[in-house]
């Protein structure tokens, strides 16, 4: 056998069998220099031969990821093929979305509370007042009319709180303060009922017995409506004396009444004169001041220490309710809720309402009483003409005139006393 044969037909040549037999795989040469992070950086090295020679760790080209102008080539952030892969950069944070989301969460939970305590309150009016049970009522008018009264209610009072408040300990229950609030477009108006107002008894049915008494003419003091027969004989008396229909009906006794002042961390008012009453236990100087529960309890009672008694009486309660309710619709109050729930609790558990009362119905009574305190409607007691045994007369033309301005909701030009 030819040696040519047994090494191969290349065996003359200077390179061994081996590398005759495998194919080179001649990698492709990269540039020289690349531009690299602003610099220009050597690519290879010389591998003796004259051609740099490229490694392939450099380019990834080893791994089947070449450089430029190879298949699979990694390439950086801007397209140009780097010496390897660079760090991932954190991305700006979106503000403009965090805030939406931050507002999205505050309005659900804003309204989560609202709602919620909306249901709280709503669920502790007392609504105990039925003004179906009125018979032969007037026509509904423009506006809304509210008759709010203050009673004498002692129920739930100890011996101490009697004494405390200067109450007394009668049975029974009457009324000390009689208003109607109108609110309507053109200005709120306030207009006390004194309870010693001479008025006809009508014919009624009775609120429990359901019993039907019929009007016989009998005269008597307006806060006897209510004795006899509470707050539907009441709302029917008022409405058949002056023709003007009640839409709700709002009550607080005394024990009630001194609590709202406490919750709201008592009321303060300008006291124009000094007075004295040892039967409600006023004992005020002249001034500004602020009045706790029991003092505003003696400020409104008072009306032995006045030359115009009853009249007067009547317009310091209209005078303290109005403040009493400026001074709780305030956003000291309204947005504080370690004080808003103690006023409201303390007013929903005492105040009686009729069954249509709803809690917008009630904090509409509240603004307007505000408004008026602001001088944003009229404050009077009904017009009087003058007085028969000891009780007040109406002003028969004064009156019809009144209630045909309420009625039709218009401005009040009547002046009362």
């Amino acid at each position: 056998m030819d040696d040519r044969d047994r090494y191969g037909r290349g065996s003359e040549n200077a390179q061994p069998e081996g590398a005759r037999v495998m194919r080179h795989v001649q990698r492709p040469t990269p540039p020289a220099q690349r531009q690299y992070g602003g610099q220009q950086q050597d690519q290879g090295y010389d591998d003796g031969y004259g051609d740099a020679y490229d490694s392939g760790y450099n380019t990834g080209q080893v791994y089947g990821q070449g450089g430029p102008g190879v298949p699979g080539a990694r390439r950086g952030q801007g397209g140009q093929g780097t010496g390897g892969p660079r760090p991932a950069t954190r991305p700006a944070p979106n503000w403009g979305r965090r805030i939406r989301i931050g507002a999205l969460v505050l309005v659900i939970a804003i309204l989560g509370v609202s709602i919620g305590t909306y249901f709280w309150a709503d669920g502790k009016l007392r609504r105990e007042v039925d003004l179906s049970k009125v018979i032969d009522r007037p026509a509904a008018g423009k506006g809304t009319n509210y008759l709010i009264v203050g009673s004498d209610s002692r129920d739930g009072m100890s011996a101490a709180d009697k004494k405390k408040l200067h109450t007394g300990s009668a049975e029974g229950k009457r009324t000390d303060s009689m208003i109607i609030l109108h609110v309507g477009d053109h200005g709120d108006t306030m207009v006390s009922l004194p309870r010693d107002s001479n008025v006809t008894i009508p014919s009624y049915k009775g609120s429990d017995s359901g019993k039907l008494y019929p009007n016989t003419g009998r005269q008597t003091k307006l806060n006897a409506a209510y004795a006899e027969d509470g707050p539907e004989l009441l709302v029917r008396t008022i409405e058949y004396n002056t023709g003007l229909h009640i839409d709700h009906y709002a009550e607080i006794g005394f024990d009630g009444f001194a609590s709202i002042v406490d919750a709201v961390g008592g009321v303060q008012l300008d006291i124009p004169q000094a007075f004295k009453d040892k039967d409600s236990g006023a004992d005020f100087p002249a001034g500004k001041q602020t009045l706790n529960g029991s003092q505003a309890l003696a400020f409104v009672r008072t009306r032995h220490a006045f030359a115009a008694s009853d009249l007067q009486r009547t317009k310091n309660q209209q005078k303290f309710l109005s403040a009493l309710a400026s001074q709780t619709a305030t956003p000291s109050t309204v947005l504080n809720p370690f004080k808003l729930y103690p006023v409201m609790g303390a007013g929903l558990d005492t105040v009686i309402v009729d069954k249509d009362m709803s809690l917008w119905n009630l904090a509409s009574m509240f603004w307007a009483m505000k408004g008026v305190q602001g001088g944003d409607g009229k404050q009077m007691n009904m017009p009087i003409s003058g007085s028969t045994g000891g009780n007040l007369v109406w002003d028969k033309t004064k009156v019809k005139q009144l209630v045909q301005e309420l009625k039709d909701d218009d401005t009040v030009t009547v002046s009362g006393n």
